[in-house]
């Protein structure tokens, strides 16, 4: 059984965003980090467990890194509901305070 991937409302910003600047510098890189941040969606909706838990006190946050970029898809586990809500697609220099304060 699939789990529920949801984004919320910054996610599609923040991808757009590392999009239009990977694509100003080389025609199409920034497809390829938009394809490779859904293919994490995609897996996602299959087993989000498989990345470790971050320390969070009270939410079971974790991340997954993208193969080719620095970027991390942080997300939130819920598992009662079985759903999966992606905080943010953050670059992996940014410092923890930014995806903290999303989630």
């Amino acid at each position: 059984m699939s789990w529920r991937v949801v984004l919320r409302q910054e996610v599609e910003h923040d991808v757009a965003e590392a999009a239009a600047w990977y694509e100003a510098r080389q025609r199409g890189l920034g497809s390829a980090l938009v394809e490779e941040v859904i293919t994490i969606w995609d897996e996602l909706a299959i087993n989000p467990l498989l990345n470790s838990r971050r320390d969070h006190p009270e939410k079971d946050i974790r991340w997954r890194l993208t193969n080719r970029f620095p970027y991390r898809v942080v997300y939130e586990v819920m598992e009662s509901t079985r759903t999966v809500v992606v905080a943010c697609v953050v670059h992996a220099a940014r410092h923890d305070r930014h995806w903290r304060a999303r989630v």
